[in-house]
């Protein structure tokens, strides 16, 4: 069952609703499951959003409609065009702007009546502590191993709940953890993928309506841990398929092993989660092999005084059709049954959308054999920046 969250101490709980507000909230107040009583909940509750994009936006909007009386913010990007295709947070004049700022301007727009904290900063395991400690609820919208991990690690030192929700291309998932006996996200995933397995939504896309279910559905389970009503996600994981239209669930345990929240606790302070993960600078847009480079701009002078150069394109298909540079298309996952199809004594420059699936492919034919091969630093999409802008960056 959900469990109900209570007001910090030392700070006075609302007892009333104004005129305004219960005309605001008249379709909660006449449902019995809520009514006065559940409503003066949520206008005490306090809930800190890590993330304010795609899952974010769901999250934020519905969160600060229901009336939760304090909502805080966590987010240090900007709004950018690729956005707006999911984070229906945002307008065409956010772009630009810091995230948790839009996001606030949004969300007090919609509910005067609640107070609106944003954090534009990146969630450390220097600040997240101090940031936490707060709120009454934790709600993970982030989209990278090492935030999640620490979400779920701070959660666990501080005693709080962490409404966690995970989102790629058709496919989503959603569960509570940290609560009394239940599992956390280390007993689910004790140890991160190796770096570059999972794909970020950046490289694998993500269906622009997917974070508005998987973030309704996080916001509802926050809402119920704050009313204290229905059947929690806690032990249980739910998954959702998108293209089949279809929920199962999973049934999680709480490990008695864990490191973090297991009987016995090799885990008591906040780590280095990046490098837990196996990231370093913090997940920089480079390459994660190094190998020989060559700039768009460098490309560029050498294909205008005519050296033979094979282009090879190791995107999909469906990104070829997006935008080109004419090469050789051999998508990364078909290049070890393909490498038939170069020449070694020719020169290759490879390139991808951003650098890093080329870089791997370089990195594989030099341990194949191939010597004279180079990888376009950055990617079409730096291409488009230095070199051509009519060239689209998706």
């Amino acid at each position: 069952m959900a469990t109900t969250t209570q007001p910090r101490t030392g700070m006075k709980p609302a007892t009333s609703l104004s005129n305004e507000e219960i005309l605001r909230y008249s379709r909660h107040l006449i449902m019995p499951e809520v009514g006065m009583e559940g409503q003066l909940k949520l206008k005490n509750a306090k809930v800190l959003l890590i993330g304010t994009g795609g899952l974010g936006a769901p999250l934020g909007l519905y969160l600060a409609a229901a009336g939760v009386g304090k909502l805080g913010l966590v987010d240090f990007d900007v709004v950018d065009f690729t956005n707006l295709q999911r984070q229906v947070t945002f307008g065409t004049t956010d772009v630009g702007k810091p995230k948790s700022e839009a996001a606030r301007a949004r969300l007090s727009n919609l509910n005067p009546a609640i107070e609106i904290i944003s954090f534009e900063t990146q969630l450390t395991s220097a600040n997240a502590l101090e940031l936490f400690k707060d709120f009454d609820i934790i709600v993970d919208g982030t989209d990278n191993f090492p935030t999640r991990y620490l979400v779920n690690d701070a959660c666990i030192l501080l005693g709080k709940p962490n409404v966690y929700g995970s989102i790629f291309r058709f496919e989503g998932q959603a569960t509570v953890f940290g609560m009394p006996d239940g599992p956390c996200y280390r007993c689910l995933y004790p140890e991160p993928p190796p770096p570059g397995l999972v794909p970020s939504c950046a490289e694998g896309g993500v269906l622009g309506v997917l974070p508005g279910i998987v973030g309704s559905i996080q916001a509802m389970e926050t809402i119920k841990l704050i009313l204290g009503r229905g059947d929690s996600l806690i032990g249980r994981l739910l998954l959702f398929d998108a293209l089949g239209m279809k929920f199962r669930e999973l049934k999680l345990r709480k490990n008695p092993n864990c490191p973090v929240c297991g009987t016995n606790r090799t885990i008591t302070k906040l780590i280095d989660y990046f490098e837990f993960c196996g990231v370093r600078g913090e997940e920089a847009p480079g390459p994660s092999v190094q190998v020989p480079e060559i700039t768009p701009r460098e490309l560029k002078a050498r294909l205008d005084r005519g050296d033979d150069l094979f282009i090879l394109d190791v995107r999909e298909p469906h990104e070829y059709q997006i935008c080109n540079l004419k090469g050789h298309l051999i998508p990364l996952g078909e290049l070890t049954r393909r490498v038939h199809e170069l020449d070694s004594s020719q020169e290759i420059v490879a390139h991808c959308r951003s650098g890093k699936r080329s870089a791997e492919a370089v990195d594989f034919l030099r341990k194949a054999g191939f010597r004279k091969i180079l990888n376009l630093k950055g990617g079409i999409l730096a291409w488009s920046d230095e070199v051509d802008p009519s060239v689209p960056k998706y």
